[in-house]
């Protein structure tokens, strides 16, 4: 599902210069750093060029998320219209918080570094939001998190096929 994400993503701003691609599929919640360095390989951007551009815009939505989703989301639950669908993913969210909630600080930076569908710095920061982990606390934790998926998904992105093209 992400790679055809990626794809529609990269045809629809084919206009755009392919960095900028990069930023904004790295700020896109489910793609996010993840799928910004993947499709920066794809698009041969050196790796050290992709992984600033890519962390700085999976960055850009967290401080929004850890400083003011809990009055957002208290406000749209006053709402009839919103209340579902802040419920629904109040309780997704919650499902996945149990190793954050015991670990806190380690388990937020692994939720957040360890690429696996559902997991990444925008599902981390409403977790640690709703948890009520501090922010300056859960940012750095996400910060933390973010460099260790860097680390997974350039080798992943850069390192394997380079690999494969030197055998």
């Amino acid at each position: 599902m992400a790679q055809s994400l990626i794809n529609w993503f990269t045809n629809a701003l084919s206009f755009l210069p392919h960095e900028v691609v990069v930023f904004i599929i790295s700020m896109i919640p489910i793609l996010e750093l993840r799928g910004g360095l993947v499709a920066a390989a794809l698009f041969q951007i050196p790796m050290i060029k992709a992984i600033a551009i890519c962390i700085i815009g999976n960055l850009i939505p967290v401080p929004f998320i850890l400083w003011l989703i809990t009055p957002i989301f208290r406000w749209m639950k006053s709402t009839k219209i919103f209340r579902p669908m802040v419920e629904k993913l109040e309780k997704k969210s919650m499902e996945k918080s149990d190793k954050i909630q015991k670990y806190e600080f380690l388990g937020l930076v692994l939720f957040v570094g360890i690429p696996l569908p559902g997991t990444g710095a925008w599902t981390g920061s409403l977790i640690a939001a709703l948890l009520e982990i501090k922010p300056k606390k859960a940012f750095l934790a996400v910060c933390t998190g973010l460099i260790l998926a860097t680390a997974i998904m350039c080798f992943i992105s850069y390192g394997i096929p380079f690999i494969i093209k030197m055998l």
